[in-house]
């Protein structure tokens, strides 16, 4: 089978040029074109010259599509990196960890346990978790937890919120007071130490 294989390529093979630098050229009956490079590196490119497949002697293979997307797989880490003509770069990774690169600057990652983070240029992160729970951190580092029940938490320097469906909010803030108001109107506060020092209904 070996001398089958060798056979039918060297059939496909139209015509041999052999450089001065070592680099040898195929043109195979099927028009398709193949240089091979003395450091092993192998360039294909497409009877219609609109593809073209370099192959590293490192294992890593790069390819020019017909849409001018360029595939870059990288074989050490076992990562492919797509370049879109529109400037979209997107990177996947063995462990099906996907992260895409939009030319305005925004960041999507897609973790393996389907969780999406986003990073966008504003200094804006979003992380959508699969269970529905969002979490926004702001620039300045502030952060909103909108859980998938409708409850929603609120961090702050100054202090952090949780926010009930039924309208009940609880604040805690930063010297250890808390406050409580119900969604009945009543409001409770209590001190540092969890003294209550107003219950008003």
């Amino acid at each position: 089978t070996l001398h089958q294989e060798r056979r039918k390529h060297e059939e496909k093979v139209q015509e041999k040029i052999e450089y001065y630098d070592g680099k040898v050229e195929e043109v195979l009956s099927d028009g398709r074109r193949i240089l091979t490079f003395r450091d092993g590196t192998k360039k294909e490119i497409s009877a219609d010259q609109r593809m073209t497949t370099i192959s590293f002697s490192n294992g890593d293979v790069k390819k020019i599509m017909p849409d001018q997307r360029v595939i870059y797989y990288y074989a050490d880490a076992q990562t492919t990196h797509t370049a879109y003509p529109d400037g979209l770069e997107v990177l996947q990774f063995p462990n099906n960890q996907i992260e895409k690169h939009y030319p305005d600057g925004t960041q999507e990652i897609v973790f393996p346990d389907h969780t999406v983070k986003c990073l966008y240029n504003d200094g804006l992160k979003e992380t959508f978790f699969p269970d529905g729970t969002v979490v926004k951190v702001e620039k300045n580092g502030d952060k909103i937890v909108v859980f998938s029940d409708g409850q929603r938490e609120i961090h702050t320097a100054q202090f952090r919120r949780r926010e009930y469906p039924d309208g009940t909010v609880k604040t805690v803030f930063c010297n250890g007071r808390q406050e409580t108001k119900y969604s009945t109107g009543q409001v409770q506060i209590k001190d540092e130490e969890g003294n209550l020092i107003l219950d008003k209904k």
